[in-house]
């Protein structure tokens, strides 16, 4: 088994595997630069290069190395570069890694200052600047996470702004 750079030519087998995994949810655009990480995790289904030309000939005459996996004790998994799987003959795909970029909110305000009226206002203006300016940044999503003393009241406060509960 190897590990290496996701490319688009493994979007059919990965759109395959979310299928039968039965999630509630599309497969997202890896295209999304947002995903900063896109790890493929694959299996060789042919033999390895035996008897292959360690040297092959470049364009210009030259030798260049022919980069291949090391071979590796049963389940163990090593990392290889793009290269080393573009020289790989066949690999059927087991699992994938994505990490996409997303923000954590902070919300400060002085529980002293103004009434409950005016700084639920303040709030709604604080919101709606970050959210343009999230949006303005390319960002898709924001998560908070709220301390279990003020989770009850002030989590009803955001469904009210359209925040979605991730427990629920």
């Amino acid at each position: 088994m190897f590990i290496r750079e996701y490319s688009e030519r493994d979007l059919a087998a990965l759109g395959s595997i979310h299928a039968t995994q039965g999630f509630d949810y599309a497969l997202p655009d890896l295209r999304n630069p947002l995903f900063v990480t896109k790890l493929v995790l694959a299996q060789d289904t042919e033999p390895s290069f035996v008897g292959a030309q360690l040297y092959p000939e470049r364009s210009g005459g030259e030798a260049a190395p022919l980069q291949q996996p090391r071979s590796t004790r049963e389940g163990s998994v090593e990392t290889c570069s793009q290269e080393a799987d573009a020289a790989a003959p066949s690999s059927r795909i087991l699992g994938a890694a994505f990490l996409r970029l997303t923000a954590e909110a902070y919300l400060l305000l002085d529980p002293r200052a103004g009434t409950p009226r005016e700084r639920w206002q303040w709030l709604l203006a604080l919101h709606a600047a970050a959210e343009r300016d999230a949006w303005q940044r390319g960002l898709e999503d924001v998560h908070a996470w709220l301390p279990p003393p003020i989770a009850k009241k002030f989590g009803k406060r955001l469904a009210r702004l359209c925040w979605l509960r991730g427990d629920a």
